[in-house]
């Protein structure tokens, strides 16, 4: 059964990768024009897609690790590189640029009652950072009762991002612009400290292999 530090290790690594207060402005901008009840719907429903895609993962991860013939430590080395890279352009608030730029795409390739699918729920909740952060973990989560731990720990940080979009006008204003950076550069900091340890883990690992 996993312990309290692992369980709060994969919280925060889950909800830095998926980032809730990097999420609010865009969710703003893509749900544009709409009211207060389509853009709760569209809150809910990314906010679901998002959950139902890491939860996959959670589950079948590792297992669709073995189908490419893809050993977990040397994913954890891999995977570890590329939280690091999203810790990069987190602290460099490269991350945010590019992701406004998906979004952009987004609304003028999709009608606007499908962007809680794209690009809101893929790529930005469930992107391939979560995604793998997600499969990292869920090698330190075995069994039943770890699966069961780790979709709860998903569930939990969707929550927290859909509450982000229901509070996003109040978020956004109560950050602004100044203040979404400097939490941008905190938790990317948190994130790249994390993303180091997946990659020593990892070699030590293929070393004792």
């Amino acid at each position: 059964m996993p312990n309290f530090e692992m369980i709060f290790n994969a919280f925060v690594t889950i909800l830095v990768t998926i980032d809730p207060p990097g999420l609010a402005p865009l969710f703003l901008a893509l749900t544009g024009g709409m009211n207060r009840g389509e853009r709760m719907q569209v809150a809910l429903r990314a906010s679901a897609i998002g959950f139902v895609v890491m939860a996959v993962f959670a589950v079948a991860g590792t297992v669709i690790l073995s189908v490419f013939g893809i050993t977990l430590p040397a994913f954890r080395v891999a995977g570890g590189l590329l939280l690091f890279y999203i810790a990069f352009e987190m602290i460099f608030e490269r991350r945010q640029e590019r992701k406004e730029k998906s979004a952009d795409k987004a609304i003028t390739r999709d009608h606007i009652r499908n962007i809680a699918a794209f690009p809101l729920a893929i790529p930005l909740i469930a992107g391939p950072g979560a995604i793998s952060a997600t499969v990292l973990i869920s090698g330190s989560f075995p069994g039943l009762a770890g699966s069961i731990t780790l979709v709860a720990i998903i569930a939990a940080c969707i929550v927290l991002t859909w509450l982000t979009f229901v509070a996003a006008e109040r978020i956004d204003g109560f950050l602004g612009e100044t203040g979404r950076s400097i939490l941008t550069r905190l938790l990317g900091v948190i994130l790249a400290a994390l993303a180091v340890q997946f990659v020593a883990d990892g070699i030590k690992a293929l070393i004792a292999a």
